[in-house]
This record gives C-alpha cells, sequence and structure tokens, in this order.
C-alpha cells in the first residue's frame, strides 16, 4: 500500500493507509452514481417507471436539479459548522448513512410510482453530493501542494473501479434475471439494494481508516443550516478577492455542467436514441468507467508534470469531441467510440478540477470553501441536464440536437479557464495576499 500511496506525496503525520480509508470512499460513493444515476435506475425511471411519456427526461432531470439546489444552498453553512467544530468525519458518516437507506428505499419504486421515485431520488443524490463535498475537503490535509493531482487522481481511479465492480455485480444479477425472464420491474429494485450494501459496506472502510486532521475553531461563527442562504452569500464576498479560485469555479460550472449531462443522461440516450438494450447499456457504463479509471490515475500524475491548466484544458477538448461524435453517431459501433473517450475525460476532468480547487483554498477554511466548489459544481449539475431536458422537450425529443449544444458548455469551459493562473492562486491561499 505504501509503494502506492507514497508517502513523499502526503503531509507530515499522514499514514499511506489514511489515504487508501480516503481513496475508499470514492470507491464507496460510485456506485450510486454509476447505478443509480448513469446506468440502471435513470433509464429505468424514463422507460419504466414513466412509461417511456414525453415528458420523462425532463421530469428526471428536475427532480435532480432540486437535489443540487438544496446542496447548493446548504453546503456552505454545513461546511463552516464542521469547520468550526472539526466535525468534517461526524457530518460525512451522516450524510454517508442517510444516502445508503434512501438508495436502499428506491427498491421499492414499481412502474407508475413516478413521486415516489422522484422523492426518493431527491433524498439520495442530495446525501451523495454532501458526501461528495465533504471528502473532497480531507484533500488538502492529505497531499502535499505539488501531489495534490496524483493523490486525487488516486481517489477518482479507484472510485471507478467501485463503481465497475458494483455495477458488474448488479449485471451479473440482471443477466441471470432475465435468464429465469424477469422483467425490469423486477430486477431493477434488487440492483438498488446491492448498491446501497456495496456503499455501505465500503465506507466503513474510510470511518475505520481516515482521521480528523483539522482543530476546532471555536471563535468561528455559529452557523445553522436555516442560516447557509445568508452565509453563502457571505463566503461568495469572502472569496471574490481569491481570484484565481473564483475564476476556476466559474470555469467549473461551465464544464461540469456538461460532464453532469454525460453522468445523468448517457443511458437514457444510448437507450432512447442509439437503440441499446438494458444489458448493452450497463456493460457500456461500465467500459465506460474503466475508461475513466486509466483516465483518472493517469492524468492524476500527468497533471502534476505539464500542470493542472493543460491537464484539464485537453480533458475538454476531449470532451467536445465526445458531444460531436454522440451527435451524429449512426451506428452503435461509432457511439461506443464517443463513450470510451467520455470514460477518459471524465475520470481526468473531476480529477483536475477537484485538485485545482484544493490548491487554491485557505487551509483555514477547508470545509466551508469546499462548500462553496459543491455549490459551484451543483449549479452546473443543474444547468447542464436541465437545458439538456429542455431542448429534448422543446424540438419534440430531439436528443441529438440536446447533446451537440452540450459541446457549447465544454467550449465556455474552455474560454473561462484561460486566466487562470494555478501558482498565483496557491500563493494567495498560503499567505493571504490577494493582489494580482
Amino acid at each position: 500500500m505504501a509503494s502506492i500511496f507514497s508517502r513523499e506525496s502526503l503531509n507530515p503525520g499522514v499514514r499511506s493507509r489514511e489515504v487508501f480509508g480516503w481513496a475508499m470512499y470514492d470507491f464507496a460513493n460510485s456506485g450510486y452514481t454509476t447505478v443509480v444515476i448513469t446506468a440502471v435506475f435513470a433509464a429505468y425511471f424514463v422507460g419504466g417507471v414513466a412509461g417511456g411519456a414525453p415528458w420523462a427526461t425532463l421530469a428526471w432531470t428536475f427532480a435532480l436539479s432540486i437535489s443540487y439546489a438544496i446542496v447548493m444552498l446548504t453546503m456552505p453553512g454545513l461546511g463552516a459548522w464542521a469547520d468550526r467544530t472539526a466535525g468534517k468525519k461526524r457530518l460525512l458518516m451522516t450524510v454517508t448513512v442517510g444516502c445508503v437507506l434512501s438508495t436502499a428505499a428506491l427498491a421499492w419504486v414499481g412502474p407508475g410510482q413516478v413521486a415516489l421515485g422522484l422523492f426518493l431520488l431527491v433524498i439520495s443524490n442530495a446525501f451523495f453530493s454532501y458526501g461528495e463535498s465533504l471528502t473532497a475537503s480531507f484533500l488538502p490535509e492529505l497531499a502535499k501542494p505539488e501531489a495534490m493531482g496524483r493523490v486525487s487522481g488516486w481517489g477518482w481511479s479507484l472510485g471507478y473501479v467501485g463503481g465497475m465492480m458494483t455495477l458488474g455485480m448488479c449485471l451479473a444479477y440482471v443477466l441471470s434475471a432475465q435468464a429465469r425472464g424477469e422483467s425490469g420491474s423486477q430486477f431493477v429494485p434488487v440492483t438498488m439494494l446491492i448498491t446501497a450494501l456495496v456503499y455501505g459496506a465500503a465506507a466503513c472502510v474510510t470511518f475505520l481508516l481516515l482521521k480528523e486532521h483539522s482543530a476546532p475553531q471555536p471563535e468561528a461563527p455559529v452557523v445553522g443550516i436555516w442560516q447557509s442562504l445568508q452565509r453563502l452569500r457571505q463566503t461568495l464576498r469572502d472569496a471574490r478577492p481569491y481570484k484565481d479560485f473564483s475564476r476556476l469555479m466559474a470555469c467549473a460550472v461551465a464544464y461540469q455542467g456538461g460532464v453532469a449531462v454525460a453522468i445523468t443522461l448517457a443511458a437514457i440516450y444510448a437507450e432512447q436514441v442509439i437503440g441499446f438494450q438494458p444489458q448493452e447499456t450497463m456493460v457500456l457504463i461500465f467500459v465506460l468507467n474503466f475508461a475513466a479509471f486509466f483516465g483518472a490515475f493517469a492524468f492524476g500524475y500527468a497533471q502534476d508534470r505539464i500542470g493542472h491548466k493543460l491537464s484539464l484544458s485537453l480533458t475538454l477538448v476531449g470532451w467536445i469531441l465526445t458531444c460531436l461524435i454522440a451527435a451524429f453517431s449512426s451506428t452503435k459501433e461509432i457511439f461506443w467510440w464517443a463513450a470510451i473517450i467520455a470514460g477518459l475525460c471524465m475520470g481526468s476532468s473531476q480529477s483536475s478540477g477537484r485538485a485545482m480547487a484544493g490548491m487554491m483554498i485557505p487551509p483555514a477554511r477547508l470545509g466551508e470553501f469546499f462548500g462553496l466548489w459543491t455549490f459551484a459544481i451543483r449549479l452546473a449539475s443543474i444547468l447542464g441536464p436541465l437545458s439538456y431536458g429542455l431542448i429534448t422537450w422543446l424540438s419534440g425529443g430531439n436528443q441529438r440536437l440536446a447533446i451537440g449544444a452540450t459541446s457549447l458548455l465544454f467550449v465556455l469551459g474552455l474560454v473561462l479557464l484561460i486566466p487562470v493562473n494555478v501558482a498565483r492562486g496557491h500563493r494567495m491561499a498560503q499567505d493571504g495576499s490577494t493582489d494580482d
């Protein structure tokens, strides 16, 4: 383990086993996004629960948008509380239990139960998003600044292993269920239980090994959940002098909107437009996760060598290519190329963004500023999929037009990335200087 999680990359006092525990949370929660949001429940909701109704894709994206809006408004306040009490780990445990239980509850959603499915989707995805933000806030405590890229890449790559394992278990069950003549309403609920079980079991490794390194800050103001909106505005004001961090957040709103489209709508597009069968879609997403594992791990090292900014730029170009190939795909074989490129870019773009943000956040305000980073990511997760759903609905179901338009989000991300200076942003975070 020490050879993989090199101590040369870690801060003093941080042990390799602790970083493994931190990375295992990415392993744990990736099954949720892979099975629930991407590969299985999304397509099942549109085709099975909602019966393929014209509004089904829009309803799916709207429910996700509600969950992201909840997180946007509350995470900065929760992050500030975690910083004040040194309670990031305790809060992470709480939201994990919430996500595991609500994911398991999705097993009770059957055909026609649209309201129940949307409600549980909002709850489970909100808890998932809280956990994603909290685990990211541990990164600067664990890794040295010059190694954040590779350590972040370790987490993302291990996460895709978790996603593949969970999806593989679900695929094995689905194939056996189909061989017995079962329908989606019979085998999809079991995949939700499998996903919840893997999430909860793997997260226990994190809670066993990961330590809380931050010290309590009793002088920090008390921020309740219902005060988060006011705290968010204050945090935005406090972050404004950190110009490169602010510019990176604007960039993330653009490109992460496109990534959110790929994560939340890949299975729907594959089945509704390209003609994939459910088991083919699961294999497709499995391969996409394998490519994402390789991309996150390889680019994690590459970004420390060639620079975070150049690494992120290359992945955004790849995303543009992905959208155009998907929009003009006429066969399953062509669409496979789009999926592979998307996988390579998915892990690397998300890993690069998290590492860059960690470089530019003041050490004493990790939870709060990563809450702000979550605000930007969740805003993107609202704008991207919701715009896709609206374009699809307004164009009479033309999802090719919607995925083609998504490429513009990555173009905008490239443009907004140009003025970001990582070295300057890191200096500002470390010494408190906010001068250009």
